[in-house]
């Protein structure tokens, strides 16, 4: 019971970074593609409170996924309203894999001094607790980036659609994303999909792995 709790309380601290990075990336990039809708409503912020979602919160803490306030997006004020839109939907789970890959590395940094003989034991017990936050958000932003790629309405890899079909056929399709919103997420409850973003999930980190393999060689 008290590593449940202990569990609920580090997501929830990895969540006051994740979501606010995630939707200010989506603002950010808005706002570089030429669109200020975002920015002039103070989105390009980490204060949790500009984007936190009340019911979205507590699903991620429950279920293990959830959401944010969506980010004003005016494609209208965009050079390129196709192009402007995918890349300011995919700024979001994309800072979400970066965020992931600084936090393996400084996870594999405190685990390798909270275990090395050097260290005083109260310092390894404050550099393994640490470890441990890194390594929920690897765990978690990973599953985030991977959730919110899904190509389906209205999660942000459904706006790659965008760029493949008409105008009119894709605002067709985006009529009904909350029907497939519904659908995916009865989805999500009965577990249908648990194995395919498992495995996702799984590759994905072995990929950040890999190539966070510097930081071991270097404390070997």
């Amino acid at each position: 019971m008290n590593e449940r709790i202990t569990g609920i309380i580090i997501h929830g601290l990895v969540l006051l970074t994740a979501f606010p990075i995630h939707e200010s990336a989506h603002a950010l990039a808005a706002h570089w593609l030429g669109d200020d809708t975002a920015k002039d409503q103070g989105r390009i912020s980490m204060n949790p409170a500009k984007h936190l979602d009340l019911f979205g919160t507590i699903f991620m803490l429950i279920a293990g996924f959830g959401w944010a306030r969506p980010v004003p997006i005016n494609p209208n004020n965009f050079r390129n309203r196709k192009v402007g839109m995918a890349l300011s939907s995919l700024a979001g789970p994309f800072s979400n894999l970066l965020l992931a890959y600084v936090s393996i590395i400084l996870y594999k940094v405190s685990a390798y001094f909270a275990f090395s003989p050097q260290s005083p034991m109260s310092g390894a017990i404050i550099l393994d607790a640490v470890s441990t936050v890194f390594l929920y958000s690897v765990f978690l932003n990973v599953g985030l980036a991977v959730f919110n790629l899904l190509p389906i309405p209205p999660l942000d890899g459904s706006r790659i659609f965008n760029l493949v079909l008409s105008e009119k056929a894709y605002f067709n399709v985006m009529k009904y994303e909350n029907i497939i919103f519904g659908i995916l997420f009865l989805a999500i409850f009965l577990g249908l999909l648990d194995r395919p973003l498992s495995f996702m999930q799984s590759k994905v980190i072995m990929f950040m792995d890999m190539i966070s393999g510097w930081v071991d060689v270097l404390f070997l």
